[in-house]
This record gives C-alpha cells, sequence and structure tokens, in this order.
C-alpha cells in the first residue's frame, strides 16, 4: 500500500521549492548567464525537484512492486509502463532526470539555454506530475 501521508508531504516539498524556482523564471538568457550566484540557486533547486519527483516516483514502484527502474529516468518509464503517468509527462520527466545527471556528475558543461528554457515553459510539468500522482492516490482510496 502506498504511503499516502510521505508522498503528499515530498509533493508540498515539491511545491515548495517550485513556488521558490519562481522567482527566477523571468529571466533572460543574459540575465542567467551573468550571475553564477542565481546559476547554483537555480541549478540546484530544480536537481532537488527532480529527486524528489524520483524519489515520489521509487516509493510508489515500492509499494505497487513495479518493475524495478535501471536508472533515474527508467523511473518514470515504469511508472508510465504501469499506467500511472502519461506519454507526454514521460518524456518530459526522462528529459529533466538526464538533466539532473548533467548537473550532478558534470558529464558535460551545463547549456544555460535548456535552463532558462526549463525556467519559461516547464515549471509547470512539475505541477502536471504531482497532479498524476495525486490521481493515482485519490483512485487507491476507492
Amino acid at each position: 500500500m502506498v504511503d499516502k501521508i510521505l508522498i503528499l508531504r515530498k509533493l508540498a516539498d515539491l511545491e515548495a521549492y517550485l513556488d521558490q524556482i519562481r522567482e527566477f523564471s523571468s529571466l533572460s538568457l543574459a540575465e542567467y548567464e551573468g550571475n553564477w550566484k542565481t546559476q547554483r540557486i537555480v541549478e540546484r533547486t530544480l536537481q532537488i525537484m527532480i529527486e524528489l519527483s524520483v524519489d515520489i516516483a521509487g516509493h510508489i514502484i515500492s509499494d505497487k512492486k513495479l518493475r524495478p527502474p535501471l536508472s533515474y529516468a527508467d523511473t518514470f518509464r515504469s511508472l508510465h509502463e504501469a499506467g500511472i503517468i502519461s506519454s507526454e509527462l514521460l518524456g518530459i520527466m526522462e528529459k529533466m532526470a538526464k538533466f539532473r545527471n548533467i548537473v550532478v556528475h558534470q558529464y558535460e558543461k551545463v547549456d544555460d539555454a535548456i535552463v532558462v528554457l526549463i525556467l519559461q515553459r516547464n515549471l509547470d510539468d512539475f505541477l502536471a506530475f504531482r497532479d498524476e500522482i495525486v490521481k493515482l492516490l485519490s483512485e487507491s482510496e476507492e
């Protein structure tokens, strides 16, 4: 059985980080590139948000005995295979997980243009993830 209280707490944390990072959503690429402190705050906050999403997914995968994921990105594929998240959200969250790996492991330099695009166009994807998880939780009550 899914630990609803734990997942709801993590979703609340995700929303709090989302509220904080929105402060940076109107930055231009030039403003972002010119401020290393902002870069650090934004990259770290996105990392935390992605890791919270993976953690939430991991709890659901474990509780529902879904296919164990092979990577961060595969975590969302496992949810998709179980019909928990949509194909569209799967593609978005897989990209977010790969972005997280670049930030954490520094495989390559973080592309500032991608970060600004995430800030301007993709923050609501975390709300879409939240909504699909809340839907799952409400269905499990029935």
